[in-house]
């Protein structure tokens, strides 16, 4: 075997290995009921409807799919529930999503003139960087398929591939409006720092056209309301338009949202699992990165300034391109291998998030049998009231509420069957919610209690 086919299977080793550890991981999350009904029932309920040409519409807020994020990749991928609805198939299209950078991840090294060793190591340092097995956890998000489509977008540009890379940007705006953000951002970057004057205009026209169709026009139309995120920038208008408009004409009121001690914080996570190999002649690839950075500085939101939720994801590709410019520029605090894949060892020990399977994920185990016997006793055509744990296992079919205090007034005569974790409401605030539906439950003369072990009570409306 040569030495290009020995790296190949070594590549696709790597390749294979992460993709079994990340669903495995996150497959047993879901099996212990650790994941949520926001957001990965939320997903699964919609992906399963489009699977049985039924409408998108989420049962939780009666929400259309594309009123969301104008996530248009959603269809695609009900072909899957088509073949066999279980929501693992989207763990394991996660996996695979956070697994396929490492291909391209080696070409961008080696293209830039790293040695073996160094492209190499680059590869590992993507698979230990935090957010990806911490993002793994977090239930599913459309924005993890763009990834190692950024990745290939960025080699495409390159390799002066025009067409794949147009096709590739097409992809990345169907997983997530918000993404065209980042786009309008490599457009800038492309055109103006690589000298890319084709590639950039493309990617900067995609992703206006792209950005004002999906907040203006689609997401609108869908849910009858702005962008829900418009919410965490209020102090910069109600809508995007005005958001747009007091960022152009008052940059100033920007500042004092920047400079604060939690954003501080969130930049040190950020950075300092490749801190190392950053030097600030070679940053210009966050130029692509800085819309995405400025809406997770900008807001008050604790879950954009975190290496756990989706929210760093887009700058991920542009950091790493960073420290690859940086290591073939042979600058950087540290070039050795060995040294690199130790201190990236080290930043994952201390910021991922694996310790959950020996605490926090085992938290409600002395519940999970009777969960898991509840569930079964309800059929499918059923119209379900849940707890958010529960949700999840339960989103095959067209109507599931949450039992939550942020549902309330709940009316429990819109239910047939209504299956509670009393011992553990899932969110905090939901506990006298859940207390007050088993006191009425209890009382109803329609309802009658047919399953209850360790505090999971399964009721059946009667006939």
């Amino acid at each position: 075997m040569n030495s290009k086919h020995l790296l190949n299977h070594r590549l696709s080793w790597i390749t294979v290995i992460s993709i079994v550890i990340l669903f495995f991981c996150a497959s047993l999350r879901h099996f212990l009921f650790q994941s949520n009904a926001l957001d990965l029932g939320w997903f699964d309920q919609a992906i399963y409807l489009i699977s049985r040409g039924k409408p998108s519409i989420v049962s939780f807020s009666d929400d259309h799919i594309l009123g969301d994020h104008a996530a248009f990749i959603f269809y695609p991928l009900a072909i899957f529930y088509a073949i066999y609805p279980t929501v693992y198939w989207l763990f394991l299209i996660q996996a695979i999503a956070l697994s396929l950078p490492i291909i391209p991840i080696y070409k961008l090294s080696k293209k830039a003139g790293l040695n073996e060793n160094l492209s190499l190591t680059m590869v590992l340092v993507y698979l230990l960087y935090p957010l990806i097995f911490n993002l793994n956890l977090f239930d599913f998000h459309s924005e993890v398929l763009a990834l190692p489509a950024f990745f290939w977008a960025i080699l495409m540009t390159k390799n002066n591939q025009l067409w794949q890379f147009i096709l590739t940007i097409l992809f990345i705006l169907s997983c997530k409006a918000v993404l065209s953000l980042t786009i309008i951002g490599m457009g800038f970057w492309l055109l103006i720092f690589e000298k890319k004057r084709l590639y950039g205009s493309i990617s900067l026209s995609l992703g206006v056209f792209w950005f004002i169709i999906a907040t203006q026009v689609i997401i609108p139309h869908f849910s009858g309301d702005e962008v829900a995120a418009v919410g965490r920038y209020s102090f910069l208008g109600d809508s995007v338009s005005e958001i747009i408009t007091n960022l152009i004409l008052n940059p100033t009121i920007i500042l004092s949202r920047i400079f604060t001690l939690v954003n501080f914080e969130y930049l040190i996570l950020l950075f300092i699992p490749v801190i190392w190999g950053l030097s600030p002649k070679h940053l210009t690839p966050l130029i692509a990165a800085i819309p995405q950075l400025g809406l997770n500085l900008l807001t008050d939101y604790q879950p954009q300034k975190d290496l756990i939720h989706q929210y760093s994801l887009p700058i991920l590709p542009f950091l790493l391109l960073s420290v690859i410019t940086t290591l073939a520029a042979n600058q950087g605090l540290i070039r050795r291998p060995k040294i690199i894949i130790i201190w990236s060892f080290i930043a994952f020990l201390a910021l991922a998030k694996y310790t959950n399977f020996t605490s926090k994920y085992l938290s409600q185990l002395d519940t999970l049998s009777a969960m898991k016997e509840g569930v079964k006793l309800i059929p499918k055509d059923g119209k379900v009231l849940t707890s958010p744990q529960i949700a999840p296992h339960l989103t095959h079919r067209p109507v599931v509420k949450l039992a939550i205090k942020d549902a309330e007034p709940i009316n429990i005569n819109n239910f047939d069957y209504i299956l509670l974790n009393v011992r553990y409401p899932s969110w905090p605030n939901s506990e006298e919610t859940v207390i007050n539906l088993r006191n009425q439950l209890n009382s109803n003369t329609n309802f009658t209690l047919i399953y209850e072990k360790d505090d999971i009570l399964l009721f059946k409306k009667k006939p």
